[in-house]
Order: C-alpha cells, then sequence, then structure tokens
C-alpha cells in the first residue's frame, strides 16, 4: 500500500480546504518546494499534488509551483486540478509529473477520457470525488438496498467540488472499466480536510466494482485508518491536514502501510 502525502495549492502557497470550501482555507506553508522536500526526506515515495485555483477555473494556475516541485523532488509526482484538455496532460507528464489525475472533464465527456489514457497508458489516473452520507434505517435500508450499492449510487462532484453532477459514481466507473488507467482517486469530499477517518465502505465497493488501484482521499487521520483501508484493499492512502497539524506522522503513516 502506498502512502502519498498531500500538496493542495491554491496562490502559490500550499493550503487545506474543509470539504472543498474555498471559505474555510488553512495555509500551511509559503514554499510548497521545501514542503515536497521534507516529505521526500521523511521517506515519501509518492506525492499527490492539487491545483486548487485550476480545479475551480478550469485551467491550471500554479504551473510555476508545480513545476518547482517536480525538479526539486526525486519522488513519483501525481498532479491533479484544472486538467482538461489533452495538451495541458501532455505539458505536466513532460515537466515531470508521473501521471495526471482527470476529474470534471473526464466525468462530463467519457469520450475524452478514453482519448487521454489510450493516448498515454498507465499515466492517467480517474479522479472519483462524491458525497456519500449513510443512508437512515428508514430509508435506502428500509427498501432492501445494501450499503454498498448506496455509496456506488452517491452523486459525483465536478468543478472542484462545487457543482453536483448527473453521473453516479457507478456511472463514472462504469465509462472506464476498459481503459489503461493507473489508479482511480477516490475523495470522500464530506470527510475531507476534517480527519474524520476514511470512508472505508466506499472505498471497499470501488475496489470490488473495478479492476483499478483504488487510492483512498479524506479524513485519513489515524495508524489504524490506514490499516482498515488496506484490509479494504485500498492500493494507497492520501493524506494532508492529519500531517500538517502533526495528528499522523509520515514515518508512522509508512509503516503501517507497509505491514
Amino acid at each position: 500500500m502506498v502512502i502519498l502525502p498531500a500538496i493542495d495549492l491554491r496562490g502559490g502557497r500550499c493550503v487545506r480546504l474543509e470539504r472543498g470550501d474555498f471559505n474555510k482555507e488553512t495555509i500551511f506553508a509559503d514554499d510548497p518546494t521545501a514542503v515536497a522536500r521534507r516529505f521526500e526526506a521523511e521517506g515519501a515515495e509518492w506525492l499527490h499534488v492539487v491545483d486548487l485555483d485550476g480545479a475551480r477555473e478550469g485551467e491550471p494556475r500554479n504551473l510555476e509551483a508545480i513545476g518547482a516541485i517536480l525538479g526539486a523532488v526525486g519522488l513519483d509526482v501525481e498532479v491533479g486540478g484544472g486538467i482538461r484538455s489533452t495538451e495541458v496532460a501532455e505539458a505536466l507528464l513532460a515537466m515531470g509529473a508521473r501521471r495526471v489525475v482527470l476529474g470534471t472533464r473526464a466525468v462530463r465527456e467519457p469520450e475524452w477520457l478514453r482519448e487521454v489514457a489510450l493516448k498515454f497508458p498507465g499515466k492517467v489516473a480517474l479522479g472519483i470525488d462524491a458525497q456519500y452520507l449513510p443512508p437512515q434505517e428508514d430509508d435506502l435500508y428500509s427498501r432492501g438496498l445494501s450499503q454498498k450499492k448506496s455509496v456506488m449510487t452517491a452523486s459525483s462532484y465536478v468543478g472542484g467540488w462545487q457543482s453536483r453532477s448527473e453521473q453516479t459514481v457507478k456511472d463514472v466507473l462504469g465509462t472506464a472499466c476498459d481503459l489503461p488507467l493507473a489508479a482511480i482517486i477516490y475523495t470522500d469530499i464530506a470527510r475531507d480536510g476534517m480527519m474524520s477517518g476514511p470512508n472505508v465502505e466506499a472505498t471497499a465497493a470501488l475496489v470490488e466494482a473495478g479492476p483499478f488501484p483504488v487510492i483512498a482521499s479524506g479524513g485519513v487521520t489515524t495508524v489504524d485508518d490506514i490499516r482498515r483501508l488496506k484490509g479494504a484493499g485500498a492500493a494507497g492512502a492520501i493524506i494532508g491536514r492529519a500531517l500538517y497539524e502533526g495528528k499522523l506522522t509520515l514515518k508512522a503513516a509508512l509503516k503501517a502501510a507497509a505491514t
């Protein structure tokens, strides 16, 4: 299981949001490159970098910071946020990104996802972002639907999580099942930046539903969280605020993932 420390970029700085809310921002560092170097020194092998401005505005806004990170470390780096053209994906890969994470346009235009995935096999990860709330006992359960099925029918979100898509998690996954993707990046929006624990049930459902490695994001805070995700079959976990606030050390996270 791989641990991916997260660097979220906004205005060139390293920040964290709560549930994707741009009005609930915490700035952790003015120099994202220094943060990347620290993660590398602490033993990370992968890094998850997101251009938050790009995700909301539809095109990359932090290319300078991303380029500086890619040039400063020898880590495998995946980059997402605002990648909505084949040209931008190609440029980021040429800059040294190991893979790109496609979300908004990939959800809205599956044919474009297919085009990019086939052009860059093994270098494209599909981002599936959803806000799953457990069903009430008198709601979905009373109609005989399982919890895992309700996870798969949750709506996906696009546009930097500002808009709910017409596509469910199951719909999005179904459009990609035969593509040469590197991974699925699953984020539970309700848990992102909240340090409330990951959505293990949704992660397990995605692992069972598709042929791709699933990387979980949102709420990962403790060693036990990592162990539960590993037990659910997750190929990786993205960790952000818990590392920045000292709730979890990268050393402990890497050890939990390896044992």
